[in-house]
């Protein structure tokens, strides 16, 4: 009994079908894990060292997966102007997309209001990770978010270059 070609088409693409859910299903919800509490410090201009500031309505997301899958949502009471002249700002700050159902993270609008000076980027902690960084956008609101960002040594971890003298020691 000969089968035919429609059968065959057909399950070729059922289960071609089937991958790609499955594939969508892991990027997307399967390899991350959600939290209510964590901690956010930022990068001290005296000491250059991270120093935790207080925090309440954390909310977080992470996956072992990638070094930058970390996304946090959080609101302190600290002021701008003291958060400004005691932390390290930045210039350059890049938010990642957080998956859709992480609805307290934008990151097009986090990048848009830094860049309109409606939110201020801080360095929460340099090379945490080798060729990561921990950035942190704050509202005048109190309102927070975290996320992690290649810097620098990771783009040329990535594209194979030569790491500048600047860069630390990577753990192997």
């Amino acid at each position: 009994m000969a089968v035919s070609g429609k059968v065959i088409s057909g399950g070729i693409l059922g289960i071609t079908a089937a991958f790609g859910i499955g594939v969508y299903y892991a990027q997307v919800y399967g390899y991350y894990e959600t939290f209510s509490q964590g901690e956010v410090a930022l990068t001290s201009v005296v000491s250059g060292e991270p120093t935790r500031i207080p925090v309440t309505e954390f909310e977080g997301i992470d996956a072992d997966s990638s070094p930058i899958r970390y996304r946090a949502c959080f609101k302190t009471p600290l002021s701008t102007a003291m958060l400004t002249e005691t932390f390290t700002t930045l210039e350059r700050s890049e938010p990642r997309n957080a998956p859709d159902w992480f609805g307290c993270f934008d990151a097009a609008q986090i990048a848009a209001d830094i860049d309109a000076g409606i939110a201020t980027a801080y360095l929460g902690a340099a090379n945490f990770e080798f060729g990561i960084d921990r950035i942190v956008a704050i509202y005048d609101d109190g309102r927070g978010f975290v996320w992690h960002q290649i810097n620098d040594c990771g783009d040329k971890l990535y594209d194979g270059s030569q790491a500048s003298d600047d860069c630390p020691e990577r753990d192997k």
